[in-house]
């Protein structure tokens, strides 16, 4: 079933924008005041373009962002001036190839910044003495100063008293 974005222009200038599976039917529904709200208080004049979309979500898709544009713009896209796919955002189309590497996990900023830190640091291992797990790391942390484990308390606020009522 297809479905329509369509285009309206009212009685005030403005430019209304919707979705439906008839234009016709639709517009004679804003015309008689049983569409939407935005017609009702502003009368609808004529339908100024309808486009076919193939399905309800490429429908509301298209109603999203041409509902962004002022009434020139939308009128630009109505007289054929602006086209359809101009005012959409770009769609883009990759083989599964391509798809896979995109899905892929991305080497994010502090994963360079703990590669960087691990490559700078020298793993060194201890006498074997002490063992096959004992590997010293020459990693020097920084404590954060020791914070008072209490927390300060707060200002009680005293409370007024009123007056007794008469």
């Amino acid at each position: 079933m297809s479905w329509y974005l369509y285009l309206i222009e009212c009685e005030d200038g403005s430019v209304y924008t919707g979705i439906t599976t008839d234009v016709d039917a639709r517009f004679a529904q804003h015309a008689n005041g049983t569409g939407a709200r935005y017609t009702r208080s502003r009368k609808p004049r004529a339908v100024l373009a309808s486009f076919e979309l193939a399905d309800r979500s490429s429908a509301s898709r298209a109603e999203y962002w041409v509902k962004r544009l002022t009434p020139v713009q939308k009128r630009e896209l109505a007289g054929g001036r602006r086209s359809l796919d101009s005012v959409l955002p770009a769609v883009i189309v990759v083989d599964d190839d391509e798809a896979i590497e995109a899905i892929e996990p991305a080497v994010t900023p502090i994963d360079m910044a703990i590669d960087a830190a691990l490559a700078q640091v020298p793993l060194t291992a201890t006498a074997p003495e002490a063992g096959p797990a004992a590997i010293e790391v020459g990693i020097e942390v920084q404590a954060e100063p020791a914070l008072d484990a209490t927390p300060p308390k707060r200002a009680r606020r005293s409370r007024t008293t009123r007056p007794p009522r008469a």
